[in-house]
């Protein structure tokens, strides 16, 4: 794939995180259940976790390859992206909303994309 093609799904895929990130750290739990019925069945702190986490994995799809500094660590955070997409998904199926699995999935694909992408220019 090439590296515009990767910088493309790299950039969408990091909006996508960021958002869904921020979003999960920082709104009122009443807030966030009427939109994420799960979120009231699970602790809030898992909540804030998974936030903390995506935001975190949204920056580290981009910024150390943008900057140049352990661009390795792209690689690592679309992967982490993508196991938090294999809970998500496993989650949501155990909770029988099924309806909230493509987006896990399609989201799973494009972190995989992303990792698999970028591993030949990943060095720590």
């Amino acid at each position: 794939m090439s590296n515009w093609l990767l910088w493309i799904v790299q950039s969408l895929l990091a909006l996508a995180f960021l958002t869904a990130g921020v979003m999960k750290s920082v709104r009122p739990l009443e807030q966030l259940k009427q939109s994420m019925a799960w979120v009231g069945r699970v602790p809030p702190m898992l909540v804030r976790f998974i936030g903390i986490c995506e935001l975190l994995g949204a920056i580290g799809l981009v910024l150390p390859l943008a900057t140049g500094v352990l661009p390795g660590l792209t690689v690592a955070a679309a992967g982490g992206l993508a196991l938090i997409m294999i809970f998500a998904a496993i989650f949501h199926a155990r909770q029988g909303e099924y309806r909230e699995i493509g987006l896990n999935l399609i989201l799973l694909l494009l972190a995989l994309v992303v990792a698999i992408g970028r591993l030949p220019s990943a060095h720590f």
